[in-house]
């Protein structure tokens, strides 16, 4: 559990990094830089899965596909999901509903364990219910703050639960799986581009080196993500998902936004539910280690 823990928490940090980094990306838009992640992402997925070795899990679904050419209506509708959550993670603060999405990304860990609790039986420790209920009385607050819930918002919080159900599933859940995601999002990604994707690079001539940079922080942040949803519970992933969007936070400061006084009530219970996670990890390595001292 512990190295699903790490993976999680890595994914999220990277997911921070790659929030603040849109913002040198200027003058692209949301939608062309949707388009760069994407394209920029498959090649260095493609040499992970090779020094993973992991390749062989493209080839296993490759033939899948063959004896079963239905399935890839499945798999159209598993990158389309993604696909969606990886456009409007970039196009939502170039356009003023960074707020919906956060709030999304707060409600997010909340439907997972719901999902985990009735799809997959999950049982949550003391911890983690504790860790659960504080983040719940954020949420609410957030709730009664804006007064409702955004399309933005119910789609990462609904979206995101339904894709990781349809990968386990599929048996898609790994990194071959996330490859073939990103292959089929290809045609969406060139169209997002235009017919003139290098025109931005001409006047601006750093963007040759902060684009292909995208595409390995991009590729590092989704390999850790999927490792770790393998690794942890359902239940558990979810409510780690809350490092997430307290790291946006952070960045958003790094920004220059400032936490207005009815939104203190919104964090101050996330970030007690990440520090009883964290407490609840450290607790658990302290106990593993102790068992191999004495064994």
């Amino acid at each position: 559990m512990s190295k699903g823990v790490v993976l999680s928490v890595a994914a999220s940090a990277l997911f921070g990094v790659l929030y603040y980094f849109t913002t040198l990306l200027a003058p692209l838009n949301g939608e062309q830089i949707f388009g760069w992640r994407l394209l920029l992402t498959l090649p260095f997925l493609t040499g992970l899965l090779f020094a993973s070795g992991d390749w062989a899990l493209v080839r296993q679904l490759a033939g899948r596909l063959r004896r079963r050419p239905a399935l890839l209506l499945a798999l159209i509708a598993s990158a389309a999901l993604v696909g969606v959550q990886l456009w409007l993670f970039m196009w939502a603060p170039l356009h003023g509903r960074g707020l919906q999405v956060s709030l999304g990304y707060f409600l997010l860990p909340l439907t997972m364990v719901l999902a985990g609790r009735l799809v997959y039986r999950d049982r949550l420790s003391r911890w983690q219910w504790l860790a659960a209920g504080c983040a719940a009385l954020g949420v609410a607050n957030e709730l009664v703050r804006i007064g409702g819930l955004s399309w933005e918002t119910l789609l990462v919080a609904l979206g995101y639960p339904l894709y990781f159900m349809l990968r386990r599933r599929l048996g898609t859940d790994h990194l071959g799986g996330l490859w073939v995601d990103m292959l089929l999002l290809v045609p969406a990604a060139l169209c997002f581009l235009g017919p003139a994707p290098l025109a931005p690079f001409a006047s601006h001539s750093v963007l040759w080196g902060l684009v292909p940079l995208l595409g390995v922080i991009s590729a590092t942040a989704l390999a850790c993500y999927i490792f770790a949803s393998r690794a942890l519970s359902f239940s558990l992933f979810g409510l780690l998902s809350y490092v997430e969007p307290v790291l946006l936070v952070g960045v958003a400061l790094l920004l220059g936004e400032r936490i207005g006084a009815g939104e203190w009530l919104t964090y101050l219970p996330i970030w007690a539910a990440v520090g009883l996670l964290v407490l609840e990890g450290a607790l658990h390595l302290n106990n593993r280690r102790i068992a191999l001292a004495t064994a």
